[in-house]
């Protein structure tokens, strides 16, 4: 049989990016989905399937799975661990089995061919190892601590060594139960192996099967899917969506006055089980419904406890992450708040600068404004506080 584990706990820092790379976007398409979707189509992974997930991230994992109509295909989504080496062991500790040959698969590498992996595999049954590298183009120095070159190794005798790293199964399980006691860390799963003594087979990888680890590295992607697929991005439907959202809150007495995160100097509040921040929860609203997920209501409940007296700016996040594991990120938004007290005008620089944050926008994609009604209606009548959003969200 053989496996695949892959590695999908990592972060989006160096992509500039305020999720997991993995649900970013390339050729119409998350990362993860490319990624998972390679090894489930491919003929000789007839095993288990597990995909390593960030903490916390495990539903979003398994949501944008089956959006996919993969996850059937996958054994088990498991949990990541402090690093790389502790991800590595608990996916393959969700394989339940110590038989067979297992790939273990960055899942930011999207790229991966039916030719590579069967060359992994096949030097795996060989020689009990198979891992992916391609020959250096550059010079390596080795350097001292003042950054003098202190060698020059031959380039002839390096390799950049890639994922898939196919191994016997019983082979890297023991070497990652070996090291897990004794502290052993090791940058991948090959060197782990090397620390105990095992020789590990390099199989030819492949320039394409990069890993997304930067932001030029998505442009470099859509040129490969282009180029693999023979379809320009401008080829593909823009995926444009808007949403428009609604939300009223009621004045009383001894209540915080909060618009868009800002507490504004008032002497009456806005009744709510959360913070009744009512511009935020019609962005929220837009928001949701632009992407089709229903509304606040349906995610967080008014009946629910745990929203109770909560900051809207954070379930503002908690959207933010919802319409992220869905491929969305957000193009501009308008909101307009209707009250007739109090005035609002210096307040609004405050809450585009908060939304703008939340929504991982520049603030000039935010707008903020506020009207009266000439006092008709409740608002007129300072019983209550309505909002009115509008947002547009893009799919890469």
């Amino acid at each position: 049989m053989v496996h695949a584990v892959i590695v999908a706990a990592g972060r989006g820092t160096r992509m500039g990016l305020s999720v997991n790379k993995v649900f970013a976007h390339v050729g119409g398409m998350t990362v993860l989905e490319r990624t998972v979707r390679a090894f489930a189509a491919h003929a000789h992974v007839d095993g288990g399937i597990v995909v390593v997930a960030t903490p916390g991230e495990e539903a979003q994992v398994r949501t944008l799975l089956s959006d996919a109509g993969l996850l059937s295909r996958v054994k088990a989504i498991a949990t990541g661990g402090a690093d790389r080496q502790a991800s590595v062991l608990s996916g393959l500790r969700a394989l339940e089995t110590r038989e067979g040959v297992v790939l273990i698969h960055d899942g930011a590498r999207p790229f991966v061919s039916d030719a590579l992996i069967d060359r992994c595999i096949q030097s795996a049954r060989d020689c009990g190892s198979g891992v992916a590298a391609v020959p250096l183009k550059d010079t390596i120095k080795e350097i001292d601590a003042q950054g003098f070159a202190v060698r020059t190794p031959p380039r002839e005798q390096l390799r950049a060594v890639q994922t898939p790293q196919a191994f016997s199964l019983p082979l890297i399980l023991s070497a990652h139960e070996q090291a897990e006691p004794s502290g052993r860390r090791a940058t991948d799963d090959a060197a782990l192996v090397e620390c105990f003594g095992q020789k590990v087979a390099l199989v030819e990888g492949e320039v394409e099967n990069i890993k997304l680890t930067t932001p030029e590295d998505l442009y470099l992607g859509e040129q490969i899917v282009q180029k693999q697929e023979g379809t320009k991005k401008e080829d593909r439907p823009m995926r444009m969506r808007i949403g428009h959202g609604y939300d009223v809150h009621r004045l009383v007495e001894g209540r915080a006055l909060i618009l868009c995160g800002v507490t504004v100097p008032h002497t009456l509040g806005l009744l709510g089980h959360s913070d009744a921040d009512v511009a935020t929860h019609a962005l929220m609203d837009a928001l949701l419904g632009a992407a089709a997920l229903g509304d606040i209501g349906r995610h967080f409940p008014d009946t629910d406890p745990a929203y109770e007296g909560a900051d809207s700016l954070g379930l503002l996040d908690q959207v933010m992450a919802l319409l992220a594991s869905r491929g969305y990120a957000v193009g501009n938004v308008d909101v307009t708040i209707i009250a007739q007290r109090p005035k609002l005008k210096d307040f609004i620089p405050c809450m585009r600068e908060n939304l703008a944050q939340r929504l991982h926008v520049d603030e000039d994609c935010v707008n903020v404004k506020a009207t009266t009604t000439e006092k008709l209606g409740f608002e007129g009548e300072q019983l209550g506080i309505s909002a009115h959003a509008v947002a547009c969200i893009v799919k890469a």
